[in-house]
């Protein structure tokens, strides 16, 4: 199993870029034309994303499932936003159900980390 010190530089990494690109998402839907929906939403769950990823690295050693909780956040976002930045820009998603898919793990990370507050970390 990874630990913390090993896994919280990829939540940070991935915290940084979907706050880079939560806001620049949110510039196109302000400005950019074109479906502004597709932007805004995905500008949404970037930026909401972002700060779990965030307080997930910092809490790794408190939550026991804050590793689980932080891939699937990244995984989801990744394809949920992928999927509607692409419809946005190039007119066709990226495969079939890429973003309820990335919805339902953005969802199952969020329930890890519920579950997580319920589960004790070993002494060490």
């Amino acid at each position: 199993m990874l630990d913390n010190h090993r896994i919280a530089p990829l939540f940070f990494l991935f915290a940084g870029l979907f706050g880079v690109a939560g806001v620049g998402l949110a510039a196109v839907a302000a400005h950019g034309g074109g479906d502004a929906s597709l932007a805004a939403s995905a500008s949404a769950m970037c930026l909401a994303h972002a700060p779990a990823l965030l307080g997930l690295a910092l809490a790794g050693e408190k939550l026991k499932t804050a590793l689980l909780a932080g891939l699937l956040m990244i995984i989801g976002t990744a394809l949920f936003s992928g999927d509607l930045v692409s419809l946005r820009f190039a007119g066709h998603g990226l495969f079939p159900y890429a973003a309820p898919t990335g919805g339902w793990a953005m969802m199952l990370g969020w329930l890890a980390i519920a579950i997580g507050g319920f589960l004790r970390r070993p002494a060490r």
